[in-house]
């Protein structure tokens, strides 16, 4: 056991503490910690949602147990979730992640100015999103979740939140969907390992015990999210989570012109 295990329990408990309340963070965050310590991104991005089927298990079970579920909206956004991952692990297998993260940092940029211009001008106007804005959300979060090693949080939490979703049914819903979506895209790496079709994962099991250390950290923090979302008032909940996404767009802004 290295230092890199304590190094990454802290960052997983961390970011599933931000995750767990918010919605959103613990791939972004764990992912970029892979990356610096030279970790390629498919390696990264399979060894966080190997991570997050602990984590997302442990979470999804705080927010059930804390009535944080809008099971109408989970029924309508987990096939579409598990569509997203999938096709989005075949095409990390394939070609470079990193082409989607311009476009995913404008989009995440201009929906947290919007996040917060509701959070400050709307006050309990909150309605349940509809199927045509759900679906292909879903698949959208689920593909770049996969493809760029996080960002189902990111754009589908904040997405709803903006289009009007209550936030504390949002964040319990989409952390529990978040499960789902996290196992068929380990699985579907999984299957691309064994199939052959991905051929840079030589040496994936040098970075064990970061993942362990994310497990661990992540797993200690998840029981929290679903009492701290319930506290939380909703408006400040929602300038969170805009504050929270517009500081991902800056610094995700940054590595780009770094």
């Amino acid at each position: 056991m290295g230092p890199e295990f304590f190094i990454f329990a802290a960052v997983g408990f961390f970011a599933q503490i931000v995750d767990g309340a918010l919605g959103m963070a613990y791939g972004v965050v764990s992912s970029t910690m892979l990356l610096a310590f030279g970790v390629p991104p498919a390696a990264a991005s399979a060894s966080v949602h190997a991570a997050e089927m602990f984590t997302t298990a442990a979470s999804a079970t705080s927010h059930v147990s804390h009535r944080n579920v809008n099971w109408r909206l989970f029924w309508r956004l987990a096939p579409a979730g598990i569509l997203g991952g999938i096709l989005g692990t075949y095409v990390l297998t394939a070609i470079d992640g990193a082409v989607l993260r311009p476009f995913v940092t404008i989009y995440l940029g201009l929906l947290g100015i919007y996040i917060l211009f509701r959070a400050f001008r709307i006050r309990g106007a909150y309605k349940d999103p509809r199927t045509r804005i759900v679906l292909p959300l879903g698949v959208a979060g689920g593909f770049v979740d996969a493809a760029g090693g996080g960002g189902w949080g990111p754009i589908v939490t904040s997405s709803l939140i903006g289009s009007g979703g209550a936030p504390r049914y949002v964040v319990g819903t989409v952390n529990t969907v978040e499960f789902f979506v996290t196992t068929a895209v380990s699985i579907a790496f999984v299957t691309a390992l064994l199939t052959g079709h991905w051929e840079e994962a030589d040496g994936i099991e040098r970075h064990i015990w970061s993942v362990a250390g994310l497990v661990v950290g992540g797993v200690l923090a998840a029981p929290l999210a679903g009492f701290v979302v319930r506290m939380i008032p909703a408006q400040r909940l929602m300038m969170l989570v805009g504050g929270l996404v517009m500081a991902l767009a800056c610094f995700q802004t940054w590595q780009l012109l770094s």
